[in-house]
């Protein structure tokens, strides 16, 4: 045993620096850093009910800026605003006055196109990320890029709020299977109360009329399902900015190939050492 012990360390040293020679690698998950965020935020007429004082529409810019105000130095944020169609509104940036102006611009207009809003918001992050599958544009029918894998994901969100139920534009759930084979998550908040409230001219140009909360939670919590997101529900202004503060700000985390010829080479350093000091120690005891 004394014999043969050394001996095979040394083997196994010398096993162990051949594999570190061939400069292995292994894929690990590493900390992604911090996400860029898309905000996607309905502006379809029913945000300008009064049930959420001052409006819908107020609370969640209100809401949306102290989300902004939090965020460290160098977060890159995007605002996309949707009704009948979606645009962006203001392009990925760290600049906190720009998302201001951007969040205070906003305008509202008629119907209410969710899957637009989604497919827009892939769109701004085709254009600043590496991390996900090109898409071909916002058209259903583009084509794109191979699918990621399943519960790969990319380093950035959408963060979606809407106070009602698509009636335009692409499927809600359609555009979700774009965010889920580019490896987007999707974040969803309903946002109203269940007793609705006044709008200032209701739906026609002769005034009046009220809004009752119509979210299609069913919807939204699948788009969350889908993607690897999370739907939240929002009833005050005081909740809403709950739910803003509850937002993960951090990727999970990414696959990365790293060489690991350091740690066969300590291996090897280990086993030899080892060897050599057993085979001493043997050899003085008589």
């Amino acid at each position: 045993m004394r014999r043969h012990l050394p001996f095979a360390l040394f083997l196994l040293a010398l096993a162990s620096l051949t594999v570190a020679l061939a400069r292995p690698v292994a894929t690990v998950r590493v900390p992604a850093g911090r996400a860029t965020i898309v905000l996607t935020l309905d502006v379809s007429r029913s945000m300008l009910a009064d049930d959420i004082a001052p409006s819908r529409i107020a609370a969640a810019q209100e809401a949306a800026l102290s989300f902004i105000e939090r965020q460290e130095p160098g977060t890159q944020i995007a605002i996309v605003a949707f009704s009948g169609f979606a645009e962006l509104v203001q392009p990925p940036t760290d600049d906190q006055r720009a998302l201001r102006s951007a969040i205070l611009s906003l305008n509202t207009g008629r119907r209410t196109a969710i899957g637009s809003g989604i497919l827009e918001a892939l769109d701004v992050i085709d254009g600043i990320s590496e991390d996900t599958a090109p898409g071909g544009g916002a058209g259903l029918g583009a084509g794109g890029a191979a699918p990621v894998p399943p519960g790969t994901y990319a380093p950035d969100i959408i963060v979606l709020l809407t106070d009602g139920v698509s009636s335009t534009g692409p499927r809600p759930l359609d555009a979700a299977q774009r965010a889920v084979e580019r490896g987007v998550r999707v974040y969803t908040i309903g946002f109203g109360t269940e007793s609705g409230g006044l709008m200032p001219g209701g739906f026609d140009p002769w005034g009046g009329g009220g809004f009752r909360r119509g979210i299609d939670e069913a919807t939204l919590q699948q788009i969350a399902d889908m993607t690897g997101g999370a739907y939240y529900a929002a009833e005050s202004a005081d909740q809403l900015q709950q739910v803003f503060r509850e937002l993960p700000l951090t990727l999970v985390t990414r696959e990365e190939t790293t060489e690991i010829s350091v740690a066969f080479i300590a291996l090897g350093a280990l086993l030899a050492a080892l060897g050599v000091g057993l085979s001493l120690a043997w050899n003085r005891i008589p």
